[in-house]
Parts: structure tokens; C-alpha cells; sequence
């Protein structure tokens, strides 16, 4: 048989939802919300609304691609709202939503936890590399 698909447009009951079940749709909302990008282009909106360039700058090393990509899906999930202005040159702004607000605060923990949890992250990380390389001793 084929892989297992997951329908995307299909909401179980509150009681019915579980991240841990294979056929959850709540799966994908979770892995666009735990993706870097998503979670840095949420934290630059929290702010008030940005144009396109704007988040390039701030989001240093995402590519037009990615920030394009990230953006639609935001906006395709209702937590972004994308306003085009009718001036010349075209201006675009991207504005986090309600519910784009209520992911940030969340999100933004997550981000605090990391940069303040980093040096004992990079210690683990030596600590465990070097058991790793240390050869084992034979026993007398």
C-alpha cells in the first residue's frame, strides 16, 4: 500500500486531537510552527506590520524564496494578513493576525529559551563529543 496521507481539511473533535496519533492534522500545524523561520518571521511581525524587504533585513540568511514560502503559508494558515497598497511603486505589508498574535507569545519563549540556554547547550555538546572520541582504556 501507499504512504499514509493525513487530511489537512479535516477538524476532529477537541477530545479526538492528539499530536502523538499518525492521522492528527494538528501534526502539520505543529512541525509550521516548531520551523525556524516561521517562528523568526512571526518574532519581526510582533512588532506591527513590515514590508517584504523589511523582513529580508531583519531575518538575516533567509532567502527571497524561503521568506516568500514562509509568508504564504502564514497567510494560507490565517496568522498573517498580507495588505496590498495600490501606490507606485506597489507596497505590501504583512501584519500578524489575532491568531498570528496568540502564536508569537508562545514562540517567543521558545526564542528567549534558546538564547538564554545556549552556553549550557554548547557545554552538553563538548561534554558529549568528547565522550564520544575518548577511546576506552583496556582494563589490567
Amino acid at each position: 500500500m501507499g504512504s499514509t496521507q493525513v487530511k489537512t481539511d479535516w477538524i476532529p473533535d477537541a477530545e479526538a486531537r492528539d499530536v502523538y496519533s499518525r492521522q492528527c492534522p494538528c501534526r502539520g500545524l505543529l512541525d509550521m510552527l516548531a520551523d525556524k523561520w516561521t517562528a523568526l518571521t512571526i518574532g519581526a511581525l510582533e512588532d506591527g506590520p513590515r514590508r517584504f524587504g523589511q523582513l529580508r533585513v531583519k531575518l538575516e540568511g533567509i532567502s527571497q524564496k524561503m521568506l516568500t514560502q514562509t509568508l504564504r503559508t502564514l497567510e494560507r494558515d490565517g496568522l498573517v494578513t498580507r495588505t496590498v497598497y495600490p501606490t507606485v511603486p506597489l507596497r505590501v505589508d504583512y501584519e500578524l493576525t489575532e491568531l498570528g498574535h496568540s502564536a508569537a507569545e508562545p514562540l517567543a519563549a521558545v526564542r528567549a529559551w534558546s538564547t538564554g540556554n545556549l552556553p549550557q547547550v554548547v557545554t552538553a555538546r563538548r561534554a558529549f563529543d568528547q565522550r564520544a572520541t575518548d577511546v576506552p582504556q583496556p582494563s589490567s
